[in-house]
């Protein structure tokens, strides 16, 4: 059931519109996704989803509309990608563009142009606009100083520096060079406290370099002028007003066009050589690249304000570079461009007990979704019936369920079933798959009923997708398939079929309507169910009821009795959705906990332990006993001296994720550092460590370790040290790495080793050698990671591994 229209798909060869005289002709643009990861739920419903229903309820109406998108390629954050997986940014935007589309094809989402930003187009039609702002003096040039990291010799972008985020009561650690995730607050680097380059994690230095500004305040008069006619026109929404407007109030200032960068369309002067323009300029500039792709007469819908009209929808955080920054440089050309009417903007939408986040992995992501069993019409529906169109909204697993099993099985997937299945029956049961002839439903009163309310509920559907309301227009057809049912129930069309053979016909006829009607209304929505319905009426796509005005088809979806010809024979019906059962959703919750670089590296992880399990015959009651033994040879104990302990297993060991608070020089000891460990205790650990030779201070501060709890404390040149941070180092000791947790682990949580399980000692007894025992088999693999006889130290949030050693031993 993903399956997409033939005449609005990713694929196939479609006739090139352009706008036709006497026509509402309607131009639709989402935010360009940018191609440095995978789109999340979130990205999805904020912009591509949402602008594909609308642009397939124009299409339904009659209206000649395109829907214009593609990725966003330029930039710093590929820059940073390029250089996180090793490749070049084309590489990046090849590999990320490609898996954008394969999302979005999955999702039935119907472009008519499906581009990209790094194309020659792009950069012809930028450097024209960018010549013509010059040309009508909007431009300016200024000195800034910008942050320039000696180590990696480079000005650093926005997005290359992170620090402290400078706004009174923020105060985010992580904020990044342009703009703090946690506030919405946009900024410029140098106004960050306590910059860091991202790259190589040094302080950079302020230095100055000339860059172009396009002068926002000069601007100002043509841009309220556009806003105020505009805003009121368009029937902006009050979460996209007041972005704006804040804007405005804060005044606006000149904004810088260019990047120090590599990687973008080259500024077309000669001074200016070596920079390129700043994604957020060039980015909006790729609406009309993308649309120069997909007609050589573009400027047919880009510079016809008159005959056009432009629908952009976004994420709340993209608005001011859409009511702004984008209609500032249109205006600034001097000429006649088709500037945005409508403009749709979505909250977010939250995931379970926090925020999808890209950077982050946090999330369901679009190729996640396609790895579950649920389709992508559940996904649509459940997107769209929480879309977060005035606040933000919630993603649940237990609500995915609540919607599915609830409002798509129970009551849609059950009314087109019951009615369907029943005229399926043989003669004698129901129909023989033969639609009744029902000459007086004119005058039935049950059906007459059930005309008026759906012929309000139709007229509710068209106003709200009118006005880009698209929850309120799903609400309103779902309403449709509540009456449906109601009707059914009410008039027992069971006891009708054999005491009043004409009702029944009657209730049957109008059913049948009804489930095309829905089929209709839902299509914007869920594409691949409307289909499917569709070939359970068998009825071709020509068939379907279109909501065009001049051929009265609104007044006639409003007496379903007369959709469908009675003698037509439908095909064979079947159930639409299958149920999500509970023990479904707890598998999906656990599967999609944590980040998605950490649910890979987890199942890498289980992937681990599952084969070294398998190759050493740990099953059952073997488990237990292979946990006791040792690899056949006997345990060695340290300096030789004390009885070994039989049967010591790894479980004994206390080993916790521990954060290192504070990390200082030993008064007395040149080569000991002492550290106070937060270890997941009400207070922390004073630990003293023989590390100073190895790795410096300011790298023992403020990180996760893996912390052996469960020695007995010892006194080390006058401090006592209460636990043990576990090293690494290689074949001949002159490298020496910390053994780290992942980013993302519980300081406290015990590091577990899957086939191993049991409670820890209180205190490891010296005189036993547990530590002496286990401490042989404890090793870095080839591939950094930290294992107990080939199995990794696992924690919630993945595996601990260290930096660059390979095959080295762990103490």
């Amino acid at each position: 059931m993903a399956d997409v229209l033939g005449d609005a798909g990713g694929g196939g060869t479609k006739a090139t519109k352009l706008p036709i005289p006497g026509k509402r002709n309607i131009l639709i643009t989402s935010a360009l996704p940018y191609v440095n990861n995978v789109p999340h739920l979130g990205n999805i419903i904020g912009c591509v989803l949402s602008a594909d229903v609308f642009a397939r309820y124009c299409r339904l109406r009659g209206y000649n509309a395109i829907y214009i998108c593609g990725t966003d390629e330029y930039g710093t954050a590929t820059e940073t990608k390029a250089m996180e997986e090793k490749c070049s940014p084309k590489e990046i935007c090849d590999k990320y563009h490609k898996i954008h589309k394969e999302v979005y094809d999955w999702f039935g989402i119907s472009f008519d142009e499906f581009g990209r930003t790094s194309s020659s187009q792009q950069t012809e039609v930028c450097q024209e606009i960018f010549g013509k702002l010059l040309e009508n003096n909007w431009l300016s040039e200024n000195t800034m100083q910008q942050l320039y990291c000696d180590t990696c010799e480079r000005f650093l972008a926005d997005r290359l520096v992170e620090g402290i985020c400078p706004t009174p009561g923020c105060e985010y650690d992580s904020a990044r060079g342009d703009q703090c995730e946690k506030c919405g607050k946009l900024l410029n680097p140098t106004e960050l406290k306590d910059p860091r380059c991202k790259v190589c994690q040094t302080s950079p230095r302020i230095r100055d370099t000339n860059h172009m500004f396009l002068e926002l305040p000069l601007l100002r008069d043509k841009l309220e002028e556009y806003i105020n006619k505009m805003s009121v026109a368009g029937s902006w929404s009050q979460n996209a007003i007041q972005a704006t407007q804040a804007w405005l109030k804060e005044g606006l200032k000149p904004r810088c066009i260019t990047r120090d960068l590599k990687w973008g369309v080259p500024v077309p002067l000669e001074r200016f050589k070596d920079k390129v323009f700043y994604v957020w300029f060039d980015a909006p500039i790729g609406y009309v690249s993308i649309t120069s792709c997909y007609t050589n007469e573009w400027e047919k819908w880009w510079k016809n304000p008159e005959n056009v009209e432009l629908f952009q929808f976004m994420g709340k955080d993209n608005v001011p570079f859409h009511t702004v920054m984008f209609p500032s440089t249109l205006l600034g050309t001097g000429e006649d461009w088709t500037l945005m009417k409508t403009i749709s903007v979505t909250e977010y939408l939250n995931y379970e007990a926090g925020k999808f986040s890209k950077s982050k992995g946090i999330g369901v992501f679009g190729n996640d979704a396609k790895d579950t069993n649920i389709s992508a019409e559940v996904w649509r529906y459940y997107l769209l019936a929480n879309r977060p169109e005035v606040s933000d909204t919630l993603f649940t697993w237990a609500d995915l369920q609540a919607k599915l099993n609830g409002e798509l099985l129970n009551n849609l997937g059950n009314f087109i079933h019951r009615v369907l299945s029943f005229i399926a029956k043989p003669l004698g049961q129901g129909y023989g798959s033969i639609i009744p002839d029902a000459p007086d439903a004119d005058s039935h009163g049950l059906t007459l009923g059930l005309a008026e309310k759906v012929g309000k509920y139709v007229d509710q559907y068209v106003e709200s997708m009118e006005k880009v309301k698209l929850k309120q227009g799903l609400k309103a057809a779902m309403a449709i398939s509540s009456e449906g049912n109601t009707y059914l129930q009410t008039s027992q069309f069971w006891n009708l079929y054999k005491a009043d053979k004409p009702s029944c016909n009657i209730v049957m006829r109008t059913s049948t309507g009804l489930v095309h009607l829905l089929a209709c209304l839902l299509e914007p929505f869920m594409p691949s169910f409307s289909h499917e319905v569709f070939r359970q009426l068998d009825l071709p796509l020509e068939r379907r009821i279109s909501l065009c005005e001049e051929k009265g088809d609104i007044e006639r979806a409003k007496q379903p009795w007369k959709t469908l010809p009675s003698g037509h024979k439908i095909g064979t019906p079947h159930p639409l959705f299958k149920e999500l059962k509970d023990e479904e959703v707890e598998q999906y919750r656990d599967k999609f906990t944590g980040s998605q670089a950490q649910r890979i590296v987890k199942a890498e992880a289980e992937k681990l332990a599952a084969a070294h399990l398998e190759k050493t015959n740990v099953s059952g009651g073997e488990k237990k006993q292979q946990a006791k033994s040792s690899t056949g040879r006997k345990p060695k104990a340290a300096g030789g001296g004390g009885a070994v302990e039989a049967g010591i297993t790894i479980t004994r060991l206390d080993i916790r994720v521990g954060l290192i608070t504070k990390a200082q020089k030993h008064p007395d000891a040149d080569s000991l550092y002492v550290e106070e460990i937060d270890v997941g205790e009400a207070q922390p650990r004073t630990v003293v460590s023989g590390l100073v030779n190895y790795i410096p201070l300011q790298e023992m501060q403020n990180r996760k370790v893996c912390v052996l709890c469960n020695l007995k404390p010892a006194s080390m040149r006058g401090i006592k040290s209460q636990a043990m941070v576990l090293a690494a180092s290689n074949s001949d000791h002159t490298k020496v790495e910390l053994v780290e947790p992942p980013k993302d682990a519980n300081v406290g949580e015990r590091i577990k080793f899957p086939g191993f399980e049991g409670k820890p000692d209180d205190v490891l007894n010296p005189k036993k050698k547990v530590w002496e025992t286990l401490q042989v088999d404890l090793a870095i693999n080839t591939d950094g990671v930290a294992c107990f006889k080939d199995i990794p130290f696992n924690t919630s949030a993945g595996i601990c591994k260290v930096s660059s050693i390979s095959g080295g031993s762990i103490w």
